[in-house]
């Protein structure tokens, strides 16, 4: 018997789908054979990932969001699922809070991170599980940051955040797994995206080295000695999504190239 990858008939909705990993997974799972709804901001660039998306047999949608107001996104959500039906798989996924010291952060920067991933992850939780119980097959898929195992400097309030839904993704999988549900975290390294080259200008800015240097210095961390792609991230996500991997619930999965020093 070969390894069971087919995602024909199950149905994902993907979050921060128009760019980077989001983009990459709402690709690589419609390859394996899904029907993927893209969930993000811009109406313009939904439109656009749309036109890309393999399409064999599939339909594809989208649905316009902000995670900065997890009620209307819930809402959003709720409604379209009376055409869909189920979502059997749930790839969390948004930007990143801004970057700076801890010690440093505004209380408002803890407040929009913890809501835009802690509290929409958790109202998109709510509106898929009953579907995914009906069907005895789930997959909540959460990007992180290896940061939930090794914070990461100059991320003060992502580290933070991060540690806070890792938590309460290892919570859920505790509690959902009997359900055929399950729920783990894919921790991106340094992957090729419009954030690493905000943080790349960032970093070239307050040290007023080169962006170049800056560039190599963070490649040399990493044992691979280069960036991830965000297909190599998309492709765990795909796997984790997949009826292969129905016995691994509750994990960290670092796709970071050897760069966590941590076990």
């Amino acid at each position: 018997m070969g390894m069971n990858l087919n995602l024909k008939n199950k149905n994902a909705l993907v979050c921060g789908s128009t760019q980077g990993i989001g983009k990459a997974s709402a690709m690589a799972l419609a390859e394996l054979g899904a029907n993927v709804t893209l969930i993000a901001r811009n109406e313009e660039k939904l439109l656009d990932v749309l036109t890309e998306l393999p399409n064999t047999y599939q339909t594809h949608n989208y649905i316009v969001a902000d995670f900065q107001n997890p009620k209307e996104l819930g809402e959003k959500v709720s409604e379209h699922l009376k055409n869909i039906g189920t979502y059997h798989i749930l790839v969390n996924n948004t930007g990143g809070p801004k970057g700076g010291p801890v010690f440093t952060a505004d209380l408002e920067d803890f407040e929009q991170a913890f809501t835009q991933h802690l509290k929409s992850n958790h109202v998109l939780v709510q509106a898929v599980v009953p579907g995914m119980k009906k069907s005895d097959f789930g997959r909540i898929i959460n990007i992180i940051s290896t940061s939930v195992k090794q914070p990461l400097d100059g991320l003060g309030v992502s580290n933070t955040i991060r540690g806070a839904v890792a938590n309460w993704s290892k919570t859920l999988a505790n509690e959902l797994g009997q359900y055929g549900i399950t729920v783990n975290n894919v921790l991106p390294g340094a992957t090729a995206t419009e954030r690493l080259t905000e943080i790349i200008n960032n970093k070239a800015l307050k040290t007023g080295k080169p962006i170049e240097e800056v560039s190599k210095a963070m490649k040399n961390t990493v044992p691979a000695k280069r960036f991830a792609q965000p297909g190599e991230i998309a492709n765990a996500v795909a796997f984790l999504a997949s009826e292969a991997a129905a016995y691994i619930n509750g994990i960290n999965l670092p796709v970071d190239g050897g760069r966590t020093k941590s076990l």
